[in-house]
């Protein structure tokens, strides 16, 4: 009888199986039906069609500004909260950074429900301010996302490089700019694909707030709705192609930070 030899590739097995199945397939289905039309037969247009549809460029124009503003609000708290939270000499250190965290254990829509209800008593109708009841929905929603990868950087950057800045003369601020922040580069980059990426999708927040407004992930969500299957495979193809080339490039500064510090810290 042979003998069956158990290695460490046989644990990948599932896991292969699971991306062919659950990754892969599907993603075969979104090319083929982005790259064929309603009868079946290879086509670019509805490529060109994502490229000339005013709608669809408006979409993506503003997805982007509610990403970009999102991940600004969420670094210009976040940073300072992180930094606050690493270099304090608090006892409960642990509990206070829980209590940023406590929110993701709530459901997601119970968090926008009561939100909306917050936003709703102080502006009256959330019709008048859609684009800002998004950025603060969305900046709730991702906020601890940001904060979590810039702590777990700063919590481990080596305090002596800071304190040697200050012996050559350097003041807090010098210090600060010159050593601390360049060094909590890779938790910032961490951060903001965190927050970036999904908030140029999550069209969930946007439907709560009555926001009539549409996003990328709403906006595939109305092809699918409608049947036209096509189309909103290309939007999907497209946006895809975005988000892969984000990470690779966000990725790519992130590798070359860490290779020159030693290795990654997140």
């Amino acid at each position: 009888m042979k003998r069956f030899n158990f290695s460490r590739k046989t644990l990948g097995i599932p896991y292969a199986i699971y991306l062919l199945i659950f990754v892969v397939a599907p993603l075969v289905v979104l090319v083929i039906y982005a790259f064929t039309n309603s009868d079946g037969a290879p086509t670019l247009a509805n490529l060109k069609d994502f490229f000339t549809n005013a709608n669809t460029l408006g979409t993506l124009v503003y997805s982007f500004a509610v990403a970009i503003v999102t991940t600004i609000v969420c670094l210009l708290i976040a940073y300072p909260t992180a930094y606050i939270l690493a270099m304090s000499k608090l006892k409960n250190q642990s509990v206070m950074l829980m209590l940023f965290i406590m929110p993701m254990w709530i459901n997601f829509s119970l968090r926008v429900t009561a939100l909306k209800e917050i936003l709703t008593v102080l502006e009256g109708n959330l019709a008048y301010y859609p684009f800002f009841n998004t950025i603060v929905g969305m900046t709730y929603d991702f906020l601890p996302f940001m904060i979590l990868p810039i702590y777990t950087t700063l919590q481990k950057l080596d305090v002596s490089l800071t304190e040697a800045a200050l012996d050559l003369g350097a003041t807090s601020r010098r210090a600060f700019l010159s050593v601390t922040l360049p060094l909590s580069v890779p938790g910032i980059i961490s951060g903001v694909s965190m927050v970036f990426l999904p908030s140029m999708t999550n069209y969930v927040i946007l439907e709560m707030l009555y926001n009539s407004t549409y996003i990328m992930g709403s906006l595939i969500g109305s092809y699918f709705s409608a049947y036209d299957w096509h189309n909103g495979s290309m939007i999907a193809l497209v946006l895809l192609a975005i988000i892969c080339i984000f990470t690779l490039l966000t990725g790519g500064s992130d590798r070359d930070e860490n290779l020159q510090r030693g290795g990654a810290l997140l």
